[in-house]
C-alpha cells in the first residue's frame, strides 16, 4: 500500500468516527425546509449531498478544502521553471485535505506514469466509431471500454468485504485518472490529426504529458493545461458530472462505469459543452460584424440582437455563483500575462465589459456575470486548438480529478445508496388544496 493510500484510509478513519457521532446524536435536526418550486426546478438550493472535495460560495465562489484559486496558484507545487499550481497538488489536497509537498506531487506524478498503460482493445473501441463521431461519445466508449481493467468489478464479483470497498475504489481511481490524458489524446489525434499518435513522455508531469500527446510543445500551453486541469476539477457535489458519479456510484457502480455517466452529463449544453457554445458565439459574433476586434457598441448591439431572438448569451449566468466566477478571473489573469494582445482575448473582455450591465437591466438575471466557460476556448485557439468540439474532453478529463476523489470519500465512508422519494403532479395538487399530508420522513 503506498503513503498516500496508507494516509487517506487514517483520514478516513477518523472522519468516519465524526460521522457516525453526528448522524446518532443530531441525525434529526432540520437542515431546511423545501418549497414546491424547488421540487419542480431543478431542486435548486435544496442540501442533499455531502461532498468534502470542496464547496461553493454564492458570493466568495469555489473553495477547495478551504484553498480559493488564488490561494492554489499560490501554494500548491509548481513544475520546474512553471507559474501555475500542478493538478496532481490538487488531487492531493482533495483527497488527504492537506496541502502537498513537492514530493507528495513527485510520488502521484510517478504513479500515474507507472499506471497509465492503455490496452488496445480500448483503442480498438474509439477506432471502431465513424470519425464523425462527437469527441465526447468517442471519449466515453473509450472510458466504458477501459472498465475491463476494474479492479473493484473483479473483487467484487469475486466476493469483497464490505470493508474494503474504498480500497478497489482507490485502486480503480488512480488508474483512470493515469489513463484518462491518453485516451483523451487519442480521440484529439484521430479525429482531428489524421490518427498520427503520439507516444506518453515519462518525464512530464500528468498535465504537460497531456499536452504533449495532444501535440503541443509550447509551454505557455503546458501551464494552461496545468491551469486549466485544476480550476475544473470540482465545484461541489451537486453539478451534474459529480452528482450523477455519485449517484451511479452509490448503487456500488465501479469507478470507470460511475465516471462514464458522469461524462455524459458533462457532454450536455447546460453543462460542460457550454464551452463549446461560448467560442462558436464569439467567432460568429466577430464574423458577423466583419472581422478584427469589435467595439463596445458594435458588441453591445449584438448582444441586444441575441437576447431580442430570444436566445442566452452563453458563458455567462452560473446556478449557485452571483458574482464572476473566480476561474474566469483566473484566466483572464494569465491571458494578461501570456497573451495580452490576442484578438479573441480581447473581445472576451470587452464581452466582460458589456454583458453584465445588460443583463442587469433586464431585471430578470439572478447572475448576470461569466463562469469559466466564458474565457477558456480563447486561450485554447491562441495556442492552435481550434478544435472548439474538442474542449468539453478537456474538461471531462479534469473532472475526473474532483470526481474521483468524493468517490473515493463515498466507499470511505460508507455512504448509502442515493434514494431521494419522488411524487407526482396531481400529488402535489392535491397537497396544495390541503388533501394530503405531507411526505412522511
Amino acid at each position: 500500500m503506498g503513503y498516500i493510500k496508507e494516509k487517506f484510509k487514517v483520514k478516513a478513519d477518523e472522519l468516519n468516527i465524526e460521522v457516525k457521532d453526528l448522524v446518532k446524536n443530531h441525525g434529526n435536526k432540520k437542515i431546511e425546509d423545501v418549497t414546491l418550486a424547488q421540487v419542480y426546478q431543478g431542486m435548486r438550493g435544496i442540501t442533499g449531498l455531502v461532498t468534502e472535495t470542496s464547496l461553493l460560495d454564492a458570493n466568495e465562489g469555489i473553495r477547495f478544502r478551504g484553498y480559493s484559486i488564488p490561494e492554489l496558484r499560490e501554494h500548491l507545487p509548481k513544475a520546474p521553471g512553471g507559474a501555475e499550481p500542478l493538478p496532481e497538488g490538487l488531487f492531493y489536497l482533495m483527497l488527504i485535505g492537506e496541502l502537498p509537498t513537492e514530493a507528495d506531487v513527485q510520488y502521484l506524478s510517478s504513479m500515474w506514469g507507472r499506471r497509465s498503460h492503455v490496452p488496445n482493445h480500448v483503442f480498438a473501441a474509439i477506432d471502431a466509431l465513424p470519425i464523425t463521431t462527437h469527441p465526447m461519445t468517442m471519449f466515453n466508449v473509450g472510458i466504458m471500454a477501459l472498465q475491463t481493467e476494474s479492479s473493484f468489478a473483479h473483487e467484487y464479483a469475486e466476493g469483497m468485504n464490505k470493508k474494503d470497498y474504498w480500497s478497489f475504489t482507490y485502486e480503480d481511481t488512480m488508474n483512470l485518472i493515469a489513463r484518462l490524458p491518453r485516451i483523451a489524446a487519442y480521440v484529439y489525434r484521430r479525429k482531428y490529426k489524421g490518427g498520427q499518435h503520439i507516444q506518453p513522455n515519462g518525464m512530464l508531469d500528468w498535465a504537460g504529458n497531456f499536452a504533449h500527446m495532444l501535440g503541443y510543445s509550447d509551454e505557455g500551453f503546458k501551464e494552461l493545461m496545468r491551469l486549466y486541469m485544476v480550476i475544473h476539477a470540482d465545484h461541489e457535489g451537486g453539478n451534474v458530472s459529480a452528482h450523477t458519479t455519485h449517484l451511479v456510484g452509490s448503487a456500488l457502480s465501479d469507478a470507470y462505469l460511475s465516471f462514464a455517466a458522469g461524462m455524459n452529463g458533462l457532454a450536455g449544453p447546460l453543462h460542460g459543452l457550454a464551452n463549446q457554445e461560448v467560442i462558436k458565439w464569439i467567432l460568429q459574433m466577430r464574423e458577423e460584424l466583419g472581422g478584427g476586434v469589435p467595439t463596445k457598441e458594435q458588441i453591445t448591439a449584438y448582444v441586444q440582437k441575441t437576447l431580442s431572438e430570444g436566445k442566452v448569451v452563453p458563458g455567462y449566468g452560473h446556478a449557485v455563483l452571483r458574482k464572476t466566477d473566480p476561474r474566469f478571473t483566473a484566466q483572464m489573469e494569465f491571458a494578461k500575462k501570456h497573451l495580452p494582445n490576442d484578438e479573441l482575448v480581447k473581445i472576451v473582455w470587452t464581452v466582460y465589459e458589456t454583458v453584465p450591465p445588460i443583463l442587469q437591466d433586464l431585471g430578470k438575471v439572478k447572475n448576470p456575470w461569466p463562469n469559466v466557460d466564458a474565457h477558456s476556448g480563447a486561450l485554447l485557439v491562441h495556442y492552435g486548438m481550434v478544435e472548439y468540439e474538442f474542449y468539453t474532453v478537456l474538461f471531462g478529463v479534469s473532472r475526473a480529478l474532483g470526481v474521483l476523489a468524493s468517490l473515493c470519500w463515498d466507499r470511505a465512508l460508507g455512504l448509502s445508496l442515493e434514494r431521494p422519494k419522488s411524487v407526482t403532479t396531481e400529488w402535489m395538487k392535491q397537497f396544495v388544496e390541503g388533501k394530503v399530508d405531507a411526505v412522511a420522513e
